[in-house]
């Protein structure tokens, strides 16, 4: 049988009957579960927390889209997978994005278009961008029901390749190409952002890292001045000038250490004596841990230093870290410092499922602007899944599954005289799940 099937030619017939299509389904949506992360953007107040930190030249009058609409569409697009201003042009009179920022799906306007996202992007200067990140901490805070007793903050950075003459792009040898290297700072324990900062593609220097954890620290000792903190970070993290500013400053550290001759000189005997276990059929991977207190050349004190070594087939391997924590090497190493493993997963969400590394702007205070969208964007998605049971598989769940399974729900949007209704899907898999979220969603603190 050949009929024309309409928009989709060559459909096969199913069961002898010929399919029939056409763009006749009236106002869909595919990203219904966007409603819900605007909720909790309304609850949280972060994209109004940014707006509230840019002075708008424009002349009020003429202004079509506020600033705080135009964040908040920008970050909604990208925890629902689309990360680009040009998605804006595509998006502008979805009804679901439309109701998201506060406008009615049918007779409301259409949202900004990516010119005019581009010139918000382009807008921040210097003092707004400091606002905003000041902010972001303020925010970390405010989510906390109760002053904790300690955080963990870890700290890292990753690339972010560039293609052109963009402002702090350099040519980075490890990486084989020229990059931004931002900086991610994370609170280890719940997995909430405190700081992304974009930087030069290099690796930071004592003088940078003491600066950015000098105003990190002390913008949240303002709001919990008796916080314990503890820093954790690889070995170009274990700077001396920061070690030094932690020490007077009453924050714990514990950086990795590369290692050199005298502290391979250090742990020699232990060194010999993994190998022989092994050798004595002890484990096919036998570890030793010792300690002692090191100073390398630039150092003005001795510290603490940590050793790992593993005997293994491949042969053994010696790790160092440094530290001013109390307890016993292996309980350090294994328990403390190796957990900051988890950082390279909460540097993924942000970076890939959010798609951070589209900072193609040329000028560097509009890409510092992109990442702190795209951290908004980071907060929606982790606020949703903190709202999910501790035993509910959403609770562990990606923010790529997270979207998939939440955010990308079909709809037909209705606007009547009197309501809005939103129809739903009676086959999707997840109704209880996306009931049970929209509820809790409504208890967030305002």
């Amino acid at each position: 049988m050949t009929e024309s099937s309409g928009v989709l030619p060559g459909l096969s017939p199913v069961a002898g009957k010929p399919i029939i299509t056409a763009f006749d389904g009236g106002r869909l949506t595919s990203d219904a579960g966007i409603l819900l992360l605007a909720e909790i953007d309304r609850r949280l107040g972060i994209c109004e927390h940014l707006a509230g930190c840019i002075e708008d030249p424009r002349a009020p009058e003429r202004v079509r889209h506020t600033l705080a609409e135009m964040i908040r569409f920008r970050a909604l697009l990208i925890a629902a997978g689309y990360p680009d201003a040009n998605d804006c042009d595509t998006l502008r009179s979805d009804p679901a994005f439309k109701m998201a920022v506060g406008r009615l799906p049918e007779s409301g306007g259409d949202l900004c278009s990516q010119p005019t996202i581009s010139r918000l992007e382009n807008l921040p200067g210097p003092v707004a961008l400091k606002r905003m990140m000041a902010a972001m901490v303020d925010l970390f805070c405010d989510s906390f029901a109760t002053v904790p007793r300690r955080i963990v903050l870890d700290i890292d950075d990753t690339e972010d390749r560039v293609h052109g003459a963009q402002q702090l792009s350099l040519f980075h040898a490890h990486y084989d190409g020229r990059c931004f290297l931002p900086m991610h700072i994370y609170e280890a324990t719940t997995g909430k952002p405190v700081a992304v900062i974009l930087r030069p593609g290099k690796t930071p220097d004592g003088a940078e890292v003491t600066l950015v954890l000098r105003h990190v620290v002390r913008a949240i000792r303002a709001r919990w001045p008796r916080v314990d903190i503890l820093v954790r970070g690889d070995s170009h993290y274990g700077r001396h000038e920061a070690m030094s500013w932690c020490e007077r400053n009453r924050v714990g550290y514990i950086f990795g250490l590369g290692g050199n001759k005298i502290l391979l000189g250090r742990v020699t005997d232990l060194a010999e004596d993994a190998a022989m276990g092994r050798l004595a059929g002890e484990a096919d991977k036998v570890r030793r841990f010792g300690e002692f207190r090191y100073a390398a050349r630039t150092w003005k004190v001795e510290r603490r230093v940590i050793a790992r070594i593993e005997a293994s087939a491949q042969g053994t391997d010696t790790r160092f870290i440094v530290t001013n924590l109390a307890g016993t090497p292996k309980a350090l190493y294994e328990t403390i410092y190796c957990a900051r493993g988890q950082m390279e997963n909460l540097i993924k969400a942000h970076k890939l499922h959010l798609a951070s590394d589209r900072t193609s702007c040329s000028k560097a205070t509009a890409n510092q602007f992109r990442l702190l969208i795209h951290t908004a964007a980071y907060w929606l998605l982790h606020t949703l899944r903190g709202l999910a049971p501790k035993a509910s598989f959403w609770r562990e769940a990606q923010f790529d599954t997270l979207r998939l399974g939440l955010i990308k729900v079909a709809a037909r949007v209705t606007e009547m005289k009197t309501r809005i209704k939103v129809s739903l899907p009676t086959s999707f898999p997840y109704q209880e799940s996306l009931a049970m979220l929209a509820a809790r969603t409504v208890k967030l603190p305002p």
